[in-house]
């Protein structure tokens, strides 16, 4: 008999240049495993080769996201008597598959039922060979579906500790599977389906959350890699940052995860596939945790320690000091520079990720505005006999180096360009996207091009600065969010830099937390904004948190404000210009770089100059609200 659902979509198959099907590797398919549609089959057989045996009882289950989607069963007449000792290991007799569908019937039904979904099979060299040469023997194509086994990825994650072997029989005991496979295909698909389950759940924290993932989740380790995995005994089930240390004490590399156990045991398993982590994993000595209260605490020690200890195997956060800034210059005819520190009393945009995107920056200011270039410091007053450079023969430069006017004009000149880095970057974005558009249509690709990059540069440095500011200049600011179980995370950020954080469990007045965090949180001495305290992708970390739904904001020192015109306002219009023009949009929605964490709205602490002990009653008495109802809805932030 069959029980079967509806096909689904044919995604296995893609064309060839032959006109046959070919398979599609797993390196080909970025689908989360959740997501996989699995049909895990089994069969019964006369013999164990399908040189000259045939198949007796098909058995399969579609599965996906852990739910069950159909099934699949027949007995199948495998044109001759089944083998005495085949009879007693399954209860499969010659007389019971008298009159049962050929395999030409029962082949191209399963076909259908299995189409668009990842094969599964215990030991599947044997349960797909069979299959092939079923397909062979009747002239039809094998479709080349993805292929799982789950004896392969067993040896991976079960070790002989657990069990002696890795038969279908003993892992469906180890992992008390609800069916009990019996030597019947049905029943054995069943208890597979359950063994599958268990193994993607030891591989899930491994970094095998996706289809392709498990192409390698079942290579060998290298021995000397094996070796290392004692590294991982005794650390804890906590979120916290984990340190490999090398043989002269020496930081290699610094990360953070939610779970340090079982990060840290991936990096000794073949799902690990990284050139670099594999000579790290080899070179270090010991690895040490530092457990966290929040994510968030953990996240700021990973860049603080990967800046104190330079590991030579984290590529990025390692030299914070080097990351530059945009200035324009305190003197008496102010020009642009960049610069690797922040002075105060004048206007900065950044930081950047490198010196090539700062210089860019500098570059679509210099389009928008004819600024000095030159690097000399000028008097008020020009020099008697100075000439002018080329700049000004072609009006890009108002000449203050030799004509009086010429100061003034160019001091109307800074006045808007400082406009421009620190409110509304109109006078830079509407030339640029302007120009954008002509290049495009004259077909002048890579001169639009470099305007869009240019552009696109200036606006991370200007929004990111935007951003920051307010920030940095906050003296003391105190959020809150609930944590899964109830309870309530609570952050303080003075300046910019992470100053403490507290977990308050459920049911708890978090009051007396908030008041002793405050009065032991560490000591943030003003920055010059708009640099922050700290590390200033710790502020992109911190912004990031507070505005993700749910944060509410506890008090904050002072208003928090930010240009209504700003920066990132005019992101979108810009890649919108830039889209029309046959152009990819610009890339600014992330104004840190490529290591930033995303952009976020800024909580609503902007207009709201309440007090602080305002605040606190506000989020106090909702949160002895919840003390009484814990199950109660967020409420909008304070």
């Amino acid at each position: 008999m069959h029980r079967r659902t509806p096909p689904t979509p044919r995604a296995d198959l893609v064309p060839a240049t032959t006109g046959r099907p070919v398979q599609v590797t797993l390196d080909d398919i970025g689908t989360p495993l959740h997501d996989v549609t699995f049909v895990v089959v089994d069969l019964e057989t006369t013999g164990g080769s399908p040189a000259g045996s045939a198949i007796t009882e098909v058995g399969a289950v579609k599965v996906r996201g852990g739910e069950v989607l159909g099934e699949f069963q027949t007995l199948v007449d495998p044109g001759g008597p089944i083998p005495a000792q085949i009879q007693v290991l399954t209860g499969i007799t010659t007389a019971m598959v008298i009159g049962a569908p050929r395999i030409e019937e029962v082949l191209p039904s399963f076909l259908e039922f299995a189409r668009g979904s990842v094969l599964v099979a215990h030991n599947a060299p044997f349960d797909v060979g069979f299959l092939k040469a079923a397909a062979a023997s009747i002239g039809h194509d094998w479709p080349g579906f993805p292929v799982v086994d789950t004896v392969r990825l067993a040896r991976r994650v079960v070790t002989r500790d657990e069990a002696p072997n890795h038969k279908l029989s003993t892992l469906a005991g180890l992992f008390h599977a609800t069916t009990t496979p019996e030597h019947r295909a049905l029943a054995d698909a069943r208890a597979t389906v359950d063994v599958l389950h268990a193994l993607l759940g030891r591989l899930a924290p491994l970094g095998i959350t996706h289809l392709e993932d498990l192409a390698t989740a079942a290579d060998p380790v290298p021995a000397d890699v094996r070796r290392k995995r004692t590294l991982a005994d005794g650390l804890p089930d906590a979120p916290g940052v984990y340190l490999f240390v090398g043989p002269k004490d020496e930081v290699l590399y610094v990360g953070t995860s939610t779970s340090l156990r079982t990060r840290v045991r991936s990096y000794f398993t073949a799902a690990e596939k990284r050139s670099r982590m594999r000579e790290m994993v080899r070179v270090a000595e010991r690895v040490t945790p530092v457990v966290c209260a929040t994510p968030l605490e953990a996240q700021v020690r990973e860049l603080r320690l990967i800046a104190e200890h330079s590991p030579r195997y984290n590529r990025r956060s390692r030299s914070p000091e080097r990351m530059p800034w945009v200035r324009l210059t305190d003197e008496p005819v102010p020009r642009l520079s960049v610069v690797r520190d922040v002075r105060p009393g004048t206007a900065h945009i950044g930081p950047f990720t490198s010196r090539g995107a700062a210089q860019q920056a500098v570059e679509a200011l210099h389009d928008a505005f004819a600024v000095r270039r030159c690097t000399a410091r000028l008097p008020l007053v020009p020099a008697p006999g100075a000439s002018a450079c080329h700049l000004a023969e072609i009006g890009r430069c108002s000449a203050p180096c030799v004509r009086p006017e010429g100061v003034t004009e160019h001091a109307a000149t800074v006045d808007r360009l400082r406009a421009a880095l620190l409110g509304d970057p109109a006078a830079v974005v509407d030339p640029h996207a302007g120009r954008i558009r002509a290049l495009a249509e004259q077909e002048r690709y890579e001169e639009a091009g470099t305007v869009r990059d240019r552009l696109a540069a200036f606006l991370r440095g200007a929004a990111r600065a935007q951003r920051l500011a307010p920030l940095a200049a906050m003296a003391e600011l105190v959020a809150a969010r609930r944590t899964d179980t109830g309870g309530w995370e609570v952050v303080l950020v003075r300046h910019g830099r992470l100053a403490g954080t507290a977990l308050v469990p459920p049911r708890t007045d978090p009051s007396p937390a908030i008041e002793s965090l405050r009065a032991t949180a560490e000591h943030v001495p003003p920055p010059v904004a708009p640099a922050p305290a700290g590390h200033p992708e710790e502020a992109d970390l911190v912004l990031a948190w507070l505005g993700r739904p749910g944060t509410r904001i506890v008090s904050v020192s002072a208003p928090w404000s930010s240009p209504v015109r700003s920066a990132q306002a005019r992101t979108d219009p810009a890649a919108a210009v830039a889209v029309a023009a046959g152009w990819a949009a610009l890339d600014v929605a992330h104004p840190g770089g490529e290591d930033t964490q995303g952009e976020t709205q800024e909580p609503d602490a902007t207009a709201d100059d309440a007090t602080r002990s305002e605040r606190d009653a506000r989020f106090l008495a909702d949160a002895a609200a919840r003390t009484e109802d814990p199950d109660a809805g967020a409420a909008g932030a304070a």
